[in-house]
């Protein structure tokens, strides 16, 4: 017998204010023309005032739950990523617990920004594969509004708002390629370009700071690294790329999920691509391209899916799961 960690719901949340790219024109020196060739982004939902990570958290959770026919108390744990956490302590993922109104099991956050929730997706299924959960509530969500610099052109008009989230649960496999479920993981961080994309902020500074990247360097390591950890996934368990049904990548820049679907030997028709709407919301850009895709009928049930994300620290990595 082998145990597999199987989606059973998906959710997700954005606020109600919706950024165009006309919009960020009057607040800084760009161009709606730019912003769209450079990055393929047209839009973002900003959070509201008094609007924290966690409040974004709770409403994607609540979507995942109904999507999966389950209440909060039948949860027990969650796993959220995010690097916008309302507070240094305690976790998010606590504050989310107490939102659903769950008074059991455990919550807390992990923290790998853009790669979060590959991560946090990984420890989720940890959890279920050592028998320490049986339903896990994984969550991505931030508020990157509060950490933009409005005065660097280069990384404000990236960056959104958003959350969403994905219900995994313990279920017998055969053991092969062909069970539904997570099928392999794989993590990877290389702390010597920190600088490549960071908050110059926190503890050690006395202030939250502002998001700082190398544009040109991401860039260059992440089709590499994104392409690579992929097919490191694919490998673990005999499967190739011909074998995806689609890639939900994290959304970042167009140019780099186009970019890693081609070195991948993916077309982009296989390719969930929510960027546009939504900019890169860190974490929550994977579960809520998910999401999205599930809603729109792309993604079905025993479809092959391949999550892949890179973020600061570097850190990246990639879920492979049958829907």
């Amino acid at each position: 017998m082998t145990i597999r960690a199987v989606v059973k719901g998906v959710g997700h949340y954005l606020p109600e204010r919706v950024v165009p790219n006309s919009e960020l024109e009057t607040m800084v020196d760009t161009t709606d023309e730019w912003i769209r060739t450079r990055s393929g982004i047209e839009r973002r939902h900003f959070a509201a005032e008094g609007e924290n990570t966690s409040d974004l958290a709770i409403k994607a959770a609540n979507a995942a739950l109904k999507d999966a026919g389950l209440e909060a108390d039948d949860i027990d744990a969650i796993v959220l990523a995010t690097s916008t956490a309302d507070f240094t302590f305690p976790s998010a993922a606590t504050m989310v617990q107490a939102g659903l109104g769950m008074t059991q099991g455990f919550a807390f956050d992990v923290q790998a920004v853009c790669a979060g929730f590959v991560y946090a997706l990984a420890n989720a299924n940890a959890l279920v594969l050592s028998g320490q959960a049986k339903r896990v509530l994984v969550i991505g969500a931030e508020t990157f509004s509060r950490i933009l610099d409005f005065n660097d052109r280069a990384t404000c008009v990236l960056f959104g708002d958003g959350a969403g989230a994905l219900i995994l649960e313990a279920e017998e496999g055969a053991g092969d390629n062909t069970d539904r479920g997570i099928l392999a993981c794989d993590l990877n961080s290389d702390g010597r370009f920190k600088d490549l994309l960071h908050v110059d902020g926190g503890v050690s500074t006395g202030d939250s700071g502002y998001l700082r990247m190398q544009g040109k360097e991401v860039f260059r390591h992440a089709i590499e690294k994104l392409a690579k950890t992929a097919h490191t996934s694919l490998d673990k368990v005999g499967l190739s790329g011909d074998d995806v049904d689609w890639i939900v990548p994290h959304q970042a820049n167009i140019r780099i999920i186009s970019g890693t679907a081609k070195k991948m030997g993916v077309s982009m028709d296989r390719v969930v691509v929510t960027v546009q709407d939504h900019g890169n919301t860190s974490a929550a850009s994977i579960p809520l391209a998910l999401s999205v895709g599930k809603s729109r009928g792309q993604i079905k049930e025993g479809d092959v899916v391949v999550t892949e994300a890179i973020g600061g620290g570097l850190a990246w990595g990639s879920v492979l799961l049958r829907w």
